[in-house]
């Protein structure tokens, strides 16, 4: 109970409190505690709504996450919780069979889009310059567009994959696969979308025995996730967002080792207090409201991402993926989690079915740094040309 005691001792003024937390800011925090961890797997397709679930549980315990791609490349550390974007091309699984519970934290599709490319862009920065500020969508909006229609396929898959505990599908047409297919498939950089296409490797017509990921076999007790998160919820200054917050600190209780380290739940709705509304810790994508003076503004409950448009296209094509799992979870027989899941879905198709008729009825308006797709891209080709030989002219 030390732990836990002198965790308690440390936060009982607000004064004290703050301090933490401005600490945290600078990445401290027990890195490589002894004994025994209970470990989470925070699992998520690529954006920076993990990194708002982990500095929760940070906060919560005193105790550091780790990235995926530290165990890779600095080797394996007793750190009880792990962000990791795998399945996703992005991610790998470097933490052996160090994790004893996922929780996997679902983006909202749209923002998903958007947040995933921006912290692409984020990178090629300095490391300090990460979640602070938006990418320049000007300079790569083209190789966008040829990417984000598979990827709304991708982020199904993604969903799919712990839903089904590591059952091995194509991304692109949702079929269970071989897992010669699936490996390919985890490797686009390695190989072109049409060298890799589900009937030329497997066969459209080919019977094929279901495979699961090796490691939700051999390697966890499971993929199948004991808790979602939704960042969107989280974020929110109401009784939505506070109880996101109870939500991420339940999957601590009781877990051997964190729970020597977690403080006392009496605190729990300051931490989620301190971390959401006043925005202390590490910086997250809410980094992204504050203005030049570093002052806070209030960001939207969508984590400021409705600058951007998506064409009738691209809204099409996220509604069509969301009604595809909407339908699917919602049937029997899956794990409890599912109606979570199908919550979130079904909020999230809302917001895209009110923005594709505010799309179709010209409330809002395209232009050519909007997400576009290849086709609307191509059609509006001459309209944009135009517009931009009007304003030369004036």
């Amino acid at each position: 109970m030390k732990g836990r005691l002198t965790w308690v001792a440390e936060i009982v003024s607000t004064k004290i409190l703050s301090l933490i937390f401005n600490t945290m800011s600078n990445e401290a925090g027990i890195k490589n505690p002894n004994g025994t961890m209970f470990k989470t797997l925070i699992a998520g397709y690529p954006s920076g709504d993990k990194r708002l679930t982990f500095v929760q549980m940070e906060a919560l315990t005193g105790l550091s996450a780790r990235d995926e791609w530290d165990f890779a490349h600095l080797g394996p550390t007793n750190q009880p919780f792990i962000k990791a974007n795998y399945p996703h091309h992005e991610g790998i699984w470097a933490w052996g069979s160090r994790v004893d519970q996922v929780v996997i934290v679902v983006c909202h599709i749209r923002r998903s889009m958007v947040e995933y490319h921006d912290i692409l862009w984020d990178i090629g920065y300095a490391h300090t310059n990460l979640y602070s500020e938006r990418a320049p969508i000007n300079d790569f909006y083209v190789w966008r567009d040829e990417r984000v229609l598979d990827e709304i396929d991708w982020y199904g898959w993604w969903i799919d994959f712990y839903m089904e505990n590591g059952l091995m599908r194509d991304m692109l047409t949702h079929n269970i696969t071989t897992p010669e297919h699936w490996y390919m498939l985890m490797q686009p950089t390695r190989y072109k979308k049409a060298e890799m296409t589900y009937d030329l490797i497997v066969g459209n017509d080919a019977i094929v025995q279901p495979s699961y990921d090796p490691h939700c076999l051999n390697d966890v007790p499971t993929c199948i996730p004991v808790e979602i998160i939704s960042a969107e919820r989280l974020i929110q200054d109401s009784a939505m967002g506070r109880a996101e917050g109870v939500k991420i600190a339940n999957t601590l209780v009781g877990k051997q080792g964190i729970d020597d380290w977690l403080i006392e739940e009496e605190a729990w709705e300051c931490i989620w207090e301190e971390l959401i509304i006043h925005r202390k810790g590490l910086k997250t994508v809410l980094d992204r409201c504050r203005t030049d003076d570093d002052t806070v503004e209030a960001c939207d409950e969508t984590i400021g991402e409705q600058d951007y448009n998506f064409s009738e296209e691209m809204l099409t094509k996220m509604i069509s993926e969301l009604n595809r799992l909407i339908i699917k979870y919602s049937a029997s027989g899956w794990a409890p989690i599912s109606v979570t899941l199908v919550e979130l879905l079904t909020e999230h198709r809302a917001d895209i079915q009110q923005e594709l008729i505010e799309v179709q009825t010209g409330v809002r308006t395209l232009t050519q740094d909007d997400f576009l797709g290849t086709e609307t891209r191509r059609k509006m080709k001459d309209e944009f040309a135009a517009k931009a030989q009007q304003t030369s002219e004036q």
